[in-house]
């Protein structure tokens, strides 16, 4: 006579973890396809600029550069100055011209998709020159900073209700 090698709770334990090693390798993948680049394949030119930002977690050389959702270049170089400020190279099509009072941002596709740079042109008749630097600049949000920040006024609100609730006079 066989016996059953796994009881039933372990049965269960062993499909669940089945499950969530199946959806974490999905995930993983689903983190490697979605990184893409903009290639310089189309045998077109390139200048470049130079945007400077406290911190670029997640932002790494080759990541794409866009204007309005449109792929308009990609990072190509990331050097700290003496400041320890991030100082990223971007080439930028040519034919595309920014003006001086642009801004740059580092963003990303969704809650946890890959983080690009998005350019918000500004409003001046001056262009940026080739080799420029962004005057303005926007650091990553960083998803940790983010969870602790929301964490912090749901424990403040909830202890303001208990005091509330132990004490009806305020």
């Amino acid at each position: 006579m066989i016996q059953d090698v796994y009881t039933r709770d372990e049965e269960k334990y062993l499909k669940v973890g089945l499950w969530v090693a199946l959806a974490i390798v999905l995930v993983v993948f689903f983190f490697i396809t979605a990184r893409k680049s903009v290639s310089h394949v189309d045998g077109g030119s390139y200048y470049p600029l130079n945007a400077r930002f406290n911190r670029t977690d997640g932002l790494l050389v080759g990541d794409v550069v866009r204007l309005a959702g449109v792929d308009v270049g990609k990072v190509v170089d990331a050097q700290l100055d003496k400041d320890f400020k991030a100082i990223l190279t971007l080439e930028i099509k040519d034919g595309i011209e920014l003006p001086d009072d642009s801004s740059a941002s580092i963003v990303s596709s969704g809650l946890m998709g890959p983080k690009y740079i998005e350019i918000e042109p500004g409003g001046s008749m001056d262009m940026l020159p080739k080799g420029g630097e962004f005057a303005y600049t926007q650091d990553a949000m960083v998803l940790e900073e983010l969870l602790d920040r929301i964490v912090g006024i749901g424990k403040a609100n909830r202890k303001k209700n208990i005091q509330v609730i132990n004490d009806p006079a305020q």
